[in-house]
C-alpha cells in the first residue's frame, strides 16, 4: 500500500466519522428539545395535581361512604349466613333497609356486581347466597 493510497482510506474513514459525528449531534439536539418539552408537560401534571388536591372534596363523598357501608353490609350477611339462599327482599328485612322498589333495585344491582366479582353465586333467578 502506498502513501496516496493510504492518504486515500483516512480522508474516507474521516469523512464517514464527521458524518456520524453531524448525525449524533442532530440526534442530541431532537432529543434535548423532547426533554425539555417532556419535563415541561410533568411540570404541567405536578401543578395539576397539585390544584385538584387542594379542591375541597365533592358532596357526594358521604353518598360514596354510604353506599360502601351498605355493600359491606351486604357481604357481611352473607359471611354471617354462608349456607342461606336470600332473596333481596329477605335481606333488606335482615338488614333493616327500605323496602320501597327503587332501594330494592340498587341492591339488586349490588348484588349482580357480587356476583360477577365471584364473592356470590346466584342458584335461582333472584335468589343469592354466598360462594363456597
Amino acid at each position: 500500500m502506498n502513501v496516496t493510497e493510504l492518504l486515500r482510506l483516512l480522508q474516507a474513514e474521516h469523512d464517514e466519522t464527521a458524518a456520524r459525528a453531524d448525525s449524533l449531534g442532530e440526534q442530541i439536539e431532537r432529543l434535548t428539545t423532547a426533554l425539555v418539552e417532556t419535563e415541561a408537560r410533568l411540570a404541567e401534571f405536578t401543578v395539576t395535581r397539585k390544584v385538584i388536591d387542594a379542591l375541597p372534596p365533592p358532596d357526594d363523598e358521604p353518598a360514596l361512604a354510604e353506599a360502601a357501608t351498605v355493600c359491606q353490609r351486604i357481604v357481611t350477611a352473607f359471611t354471617e349466613h354462608p349456607g342461606r339462599v336470600f332473596r333481596v327482599r329477605d335481606l333488606h328485612e335482615l338488614l333493616k333497609l327500605p323496602t320501597d322498589e327503587p332501594s330494592i333495585n340498587v341492591t339488586r344491582s349490588r348484588l349482580g356486581r357480587l356476583v360477577r366479582q365471584g364473592l356470590l353465586d346466584q342458584p335461582g333467578r333472584g335468589q343469592y347466597r354466598k360462594r363456597n
